[in-house]
């Protein structure tokens, strides 16, 4: 059997849509916090089993049968290792054969401040005996697009980028290649470095939005601490501001950008284009 964490989560769901393709609902455990949210899933056949990632023995319980873990990372950084480390033991208690961890582009390099959790869960990981494959996912583009609609309302697409390249792909995108690592063998061992095929600056991101939707859109590059206020002015929690004036830092110093296709050849085809997900939204 299969398990995905996080089932009902934007990346989670995405992956069960993926694997039922190939992989019979009855072999797929979805692991939730909240079983009210998996009917859809429970509806579909897939196993629904219920654990938090605080909770190391219910986890173990929820994997019990289970060869193969999707671990996607979980959503409260400043926890994560704690937490993933939790999924680690309770995968080793359980007998779990294989793990694939979504981790960060280029984690063990990375500017980005979130690097730091990642790692320690490689590292978990590495010690636990237990066969990995590690899932370096760039930046998702609905990151960036969740920011479309004030831009378009004010003309002004803010960020602390400067002239990064970002090489982002979907969640759908990444969601296909989690799919194919844990539903095939032969990954264990291996390490996927994965982004989007063509990288784009935060300039080119508001010069596409202003061309697909007929407003003036300019791009305006402000320092981590302003970009971070801006942020929080508009109601965004303070650790979440931070987080992302660090990774736009940090994308400006190349930490988001990764020209070696390998996301796209993982899954077989090209990786979704910023215009085609700006046509989405719009």
């Amino acid at each position: 059997m299969i398990a995905i964490t996080g089932a009902t989560g934007q990346l989670g769901h995405l992956v069960i849509e993926q694997l039922l393709k190939t992989v019979p609902a009855k072999q797929i455990v979805a692991i939730v916090r909240n079983p009210a949210k998996a009917q859809a899933l429970s509806q579909q056949g897939i196993v629904v089993r219920q654990a938090d990632y605080t909770d190391e023995a219910a986890f173990a319980a929820a994997l019990s049968g289970v060869d193969k873990l999707l671990l996607i990372s979980s959503s409260e950084v400043g926890q994560r290792a704690t937490q993933h480390q939790n999924v680690i033991n309770a995968a080793k208690t359980a007998g779990v054969k294989f793990i694939a961890y979504t981790s960060l582009l280029h984690a063990d390099t990375s500017p980005l401040g979130l690097h730091v959790e990642h790692v320690a869960t490689e590292k978990a990981l590495a010690a636990s005996g237990i066969p990995y494959a590690l899932l370096r996912n760039g930046w998702y583009t609905e990151n960036y697009l969740a920011s479309a609609p004030p831009a378009l309302e004010h003309g002004v697409f803010i960020g602390a980028a400067d002239d990064g390249k970002i090489a982002s792909a979907t969640r759908a995108d990444y969601a296909a290649a989690a799919a194919k690592v844990i539903a095939e063998e032969g990954h264990a061992g291996k390490v996927y470095e994965l982004a989007g095929d063509h990288g784009w600056t935060l300039s080119e991101l508001a010069a596409e939005l202003s061309k697909q939707s007929g407003k003036p859109v300019t791009y305006q590059n402000l320092s981590e601490a302003d970009f971070a206020a801006a942020l929080k002015s508009v109601g965004l929690p303070a650790g979440l501001a931070d987080m992302l004036a660090d990774s736009d830092v940090g994308a400006s110093k190349g930490g988001l950008f990764d020209d070696s296709h390998t996301l796209s050849k993982l899954i077989g085809r090209a990786t979704t284009p910023l215009a085609q997900s700006i046509k989405a939204i719009l």
